[in-house]
């Protein structure tokens, strides 16, 4: 099979000819018909965050196929189900996070595409209690980038408890800010979208966002605040100074709510105590989303509730695809097709 592989942190990723793997006890072998491009994935490739990958690995966390064979006990999915492999690719599943809802913390969680074997390949095995089904009504193409843009910004925003009429600032309206939009539009907020590229905001103006501030040409916390303030702020961006802007442009109460990861070496974000307390500031951090979650996501696209924009990608054009990113030239999303 065709398989987009990190073998080190400092080359591009190499495309190579792999074996189909077996799926073990537990597991299923997938038929990979889509496969998102993630900022994660390249902070993988990269070796960006403390706790790295080891080469040589296959990254991609957006994974969608069709099941082609089983591993001995799966009795709960079926060849030719259509499921997606998320980030969360397995869990203790008897800790105090597991069985409260939030196995998204468990301390023993395997991770697609970083721990793991991921989708930038033509097939991968995956744990069968971890993946998620798509319904009918989800094309496989749609439902890559809502593995992972889209129930990590569905979790943000159900985490933030966003209440109808309060003023929600998106801070990146990207491959997971223009999903953000939509889904603080679906609760009933106010949204304000962030970013220094025009197309972009115009991008979220058309996904129904009531205000736009282009970073780039003005004091995003000076307009903001010219609104009223926001009551929450969502920070999808990888630099540090921009969390400390959206934690700036809060009013009384509000909820900063942090997302985005950069990497390692650009330092801390900077809080101060004085605001943080005599404003009754919450600061969250929000790590992707559950399996409901996702299940969540999904239904939700099936009834048209939201929209995926995202541009098609061939495999053997992953590194080209990693620069488009980093460059800021992707539209949205970026998805390998097979």
């Amino acid at each position: 099979m065709k398989a987009a592989v990190v073998t080190s942190f400092t080359e591009p990723l190499e495309i190579q000819e792999l074996p189909v793997p077996e799926p073990g006890p537990g597991q299923v072998l997938v038929h990979v018909e889509a496969s998102g491009l993630c900022h994660t994935d390249i902070h993988a490739a990269h070796g960006d965050w403390p706790i790295k990958p080891t080469p040589p690995f296959v990254p991609g966390h957006e994974g969608v196929g069709v099941i082609e064979a089983v591993g001995p006990g799966v009795t709960h999915r079926a060849i030719g189900d259509r499921v997606a492999v998320p980030w969360l690719g397995h869990a203790c599943g008897h800790c105090d996070h597991c069985v409260s809802g939030w196995e998204t913390l468990c301390e023993e969680q395997q991770n697609t595409g970083y721990s793991i074997d991921g989708g930038f390949a033509e097939y991968l095995v995956a744990d069968a209690t971890y993946v998620v089904p798509v319904p009918d009504g989800v094309s496989s193409y749609d439902a890559a980038p809502l593995t992972c843009a889209g129930v990590t910004t569905y979790k943000a925003i159900k985490v933030a408890g966003v209440r109808p009429s309060e003023r929600v600032a998106v801070f990146g309206v990207g491959g997971l800010g223009h999903l953000a939009v939509q889904y603080a539009r679906l609760v009933g907020g106010t949204v304000i979208a962030v970013d220094v590229e025009e197309e972009k905001l115009e991008l979220a103006t058309e996904l129904g966002a009531d205000h736009v501030v282009n970073a780039s040409r003005t004091d995003p916390v000076a307009a903001i605040e010219a609104l009223g303030g926001a009551d929450v702020a969502v920070v999808l961006a990888v630099i540090p100074s921009v969390f400390e802007q959206a934690f700036a442009s809060l009013r009384r109460g509000g909820r900063l709510i942090c997302v985005g990861l950069p990497p390692e070496s650009d330092g801390p974000m900077s809080l101060p105590i004085f605001p943080t307390v005599l404003k009754g500031v919450s600061v969250i951090g929000s790590i992707v989303g559950t399996r409901q979650d996702l299940a969540e996501v999904f239904a939700l696209h099936a009834l048209g509730r939201t929209r995926v924009i995202a541009e098609s990608r061939k495999l053997d054009d992953v590194n080209a695809a990693i620069d488009e990113v980093l460059a800021g030239r992707a539209p949205a999303r970026l998805v390998f097709e097979f």
